[in-house]
């Protein structure tokens, strides 16, 4: 009969992968259990007197049926002037010498603002804009109403 005995530094080694083992799992755990982030909450928090914006997105296709070219629409997606207010910043429309009547919009509202106006930000399946506070120039209950039909 054979007797094993156990040194030091293989218990260690052993203590070691279990350690990890249960720092992996854990993690595994941890990650199950937190709720995923929803497309608004991945979107950056405006600063300041700044609105997070999504510009409205031209349909690809007339009511006729013909295909929109892709320099058309990208032209368009740079130049629309409509946008959904996702986020406002901590300072929007606080000043009340500049805003003596409040705010002029609110978040999930659709706004006019000027043509190039604001920085835009490509993501993942089009583009938003930080715009400042007083670049809106209107409210507006439905973006197809003031767009041309193409």
């Amino acid at each position: 009969m054979t007797q094993t005995t156990s040194h030091a530094l293989e218990d260690k080694y052993n203590a070691e992968e279990d350690a990890k083992k249960i720092i992996e799992h854990s993690v595994k755990e941890d990650a199950k259990e937190k709720p995923q982030k929803t497309d608004l909450e991945k979107l950056p928090n405006p600063t300041g007197w700044r609105l997070l914006v999504m510009p409205f997105v031209v349909k690809e296709k007339t009511k006729g049926g013909i295909i929109i070219a892709q320099e058309t629409l990208d032209r368009a997606r740079v130049a629309t002037q409509v946008g959904y207010v996702l986020k406002m910043g901590d300072l929007c429309y606080k000043d009340k010498e500049k805003y003596p009547t409040g705010p002029w919009c609110k978040e999930k509202q659709w706004v006019i603002f000027a043509r190039y106006a604001g920085s835009r930000m490509e993501i993942d399946g089009g583009e938003i804009r930080l715009l400042n506070d007083d670049e809106i120039l209107g409210v507006i209950n439905n973006p197809e109403d003031i767009l041309h039909a193409m």
